[in-house]
């Protein structure tokens, strides 16, 4: 078995004798033609694992030769191997999608290493990436432990994070082991959340950012130093997806990444009504009653944003103009951009993207959406598509050609949840799979459940002096007795949120400021 099949076009192919013996002893098969056409026939009949190319040969050029061979084979590996400096040439070369560009005179070494770069960089980077992974294993098991600071967990999440986007862009069997040591943080995250989380709330100790606090803390500074404002909410975005996103947006902009908590429940009812009052839920129910919908009621949850953040606004105490957009459907998106010279008028203007909260409902109810999006890495593929692909990506880069800051978060994340846990509830109690709020809720005794039986002390809303709030944590889900099997079935390894988890909770909070108008 050799290490791949080479073709070499050259028309001074005695020449390089010396450099072919040296790859031979490498383990490379290399078949050698001294121009385009007979270059073109093999390729015809054969295929090579990539193509060293002149651009200088008799009869038809090496560019000529590398457009036909494209047309064969579009897929092909090729690499330009010549004398020619000419930058015109190069371009064309790089215009064709080469794969590497190498000037004359070339040593062995450099050939090898362009083929370790073409031919085996995903089984290297495979091997390399897992011996890493190896190394850090103990590292990141200890840091899980030693987590004493609601900063401590960030750093956590980060690094589990980075690790599982290296480990899904190669071919590596050790996703499993870093699923396990997820699951662990997850489970030491959950003891740490019930432990501060209702300090956290009396305002005691010391405190991530809050929901409430996105406002005051974030947009209300860059308005106070005269900048416009963005503030882009993305509905059920977590950090893992902020991560491959980013690669799309770092061409057009600085990037200050930053993280805060959600609040509990880490649904957008809560979450996301929280960021645009600056209030808890318990306060938003009590001061603007006409704003806040409860769990039983069959109004929808989250169309009253705009009159929040107004009110937001005008508690304090602040004179800015703003807009207010929620983009749900392709024609939300177009009318958005049509309008976007009068938008840009407004010192401070809220788009909220609704797709990705869309693309989680849509895999737990369609089979077809879930075989799509199988697992996290392919969740991170869709909503990458989603944003090369929709009008989101023309959004932001027209944001970036604006005098403004543009902040991007979320409300929450969501975890894939495959844990079952039974609970009892009568026929008012919500429908979220991952916390409960009612009377008399039965469920066993479980430790990793997080019980607020006074729902004063997390300040959300009590609608019957009996009223608890049960959390799920780590990947659990609640089912209920009742086609209990069916239940599970049908919602095992769905992407959920309202519950405990570091993708729920811990999410990013991003300020973008476009590079074409740095001062």
């Amino acid at each position: 078995m050799t290490n791949g099949l080479l073709l070499w076009v050259d028309d001074e192919i005695e020449q390089l004798k010396g450099h072919i013996m040296f790859l031979e002893k490498k383990g490379y098969e290399i078949v050698t033609v001294s121009n385009g056409t007979d270059a073109l026939d093999l390729c015809r009949q054969r295929n090579f694992d990539l193509v060293l190319l002149d651009e200088q040969m008799p009869g038809i050029s090496g560019l000529e030769t590398l457009r036909q061979l494209k047309e064969i084979n579009p897929s092909i590996t090729v690499v330009m191997v010549t004398k020619s400096e000419e930058e015109n040439i190069m371009e064309q070369a790089i215009g064709q999608k080469i794969a590497d560009y190498l000037i004359k005179p070339v040593n062995p070494n450099q050939i090898l290493l362009t083929l370790k770069k073409n031919i085996h960089r995903r089984a290297i980077e495979t091997e390399i990436t897992q011996s890493q992974y190896q190394q850090n294993f103990q590292q990141i098991a200890m840091q899980i432990m030693d987590c004493k600071t609601w900063k401590d967990w960030v750093q956590v999440y980060k690094r589990l994070v980075h690790w599982e986007l290296e480990l899904s862009a190669t071919e590596s069997s050790m996703t499993e082991m870093l699923q396990m040591q997820k699951e662990e943080a997850n489970n030491g995250f959950a003891k740490y959340i019930k432990k501060v989380y209702l300090e956290w709330i009396a305002g005691g100790g010391e405190k991530p950012v809050l929901s409430p606090e996105i406002f005051k803390t974030k947009v209300f500074p860059m308005l106070n130093a005269g900048q416009k404002v963005f503030l882009v909410v993305l509905d059920n975005f977590r950090y893992d997806q902020w991560r491959v996103l980013s690669g799309e947006l770092s061409a057009y902009y600085d990037i200050d990444e930053d993280m805060y908590y959600s609040i509990l429940p880490t649904a957008t009812q809560y979450a996301r009504n929280a960021i645009f009052s600056g209030l808890m839920p318990n306060k938003i129910q009590e001061m603007f009653p006409d704003l806040w919908v409860d769990e039983d009621e069959e109004e929808g949850k989250n169309l009253n944003e705009e009159p929040l953040i107004r009110t937001q606004l005008e508690r304090y105490r602040r004179k800015e103009t703003f807009s207010y957009h929620k983009i749900n459907t392709q024609a939300d998106a177009d009318k958005l951009m049509q309008q976007m010279q009068q938008i840009e008028k407004h010192p401070l203007n809220v788009v909220v993207f609704n797709f990705i909260d869309m693309l989680s409902h849509a895999r737990t109810e369609s089979k077809m959406v879930r075989e799509l999006a199988n697992n996290e890495s392919a969740y991170r593929s869709i909503t990458l598509s989603w944003f090369r692909h929709s009008v989101i990506s023309d959004f932001f880069r027209q944001l970036a050609q604006m005098d403004c800051k543009v902040i991007v978060t979320t409300d929450h994340g969501s975890i894939r949840c495959t844990k079952p846990v039974k609970i009892v509830g009568d026929r008012n109690t919500n429908t979220n799979l991952r916390y409960k709020l009612g009377k008399n809720l039965g469920y066993d005794e479980d430790k990793s459940l997080f019980v607020i039986k006074d729902p004063r002390k997390a300040m959300l809303p009590q609608p019957n002096l009996s009223t608890s709030y049960v959390f799920a944590t780590g990947d659990s889900f609640f089912a209920y007795p009742n086609n209990y099997n069916y239940y599970v079935s049908y919602y095992r390894d769905t992407f959920q949120h309202g519950g405990i988890s570091m993708e729920e909770m811990i999410v990013p909070l991003i300020t973008l400021k476009g590079k074409k108008v740095r001062r």
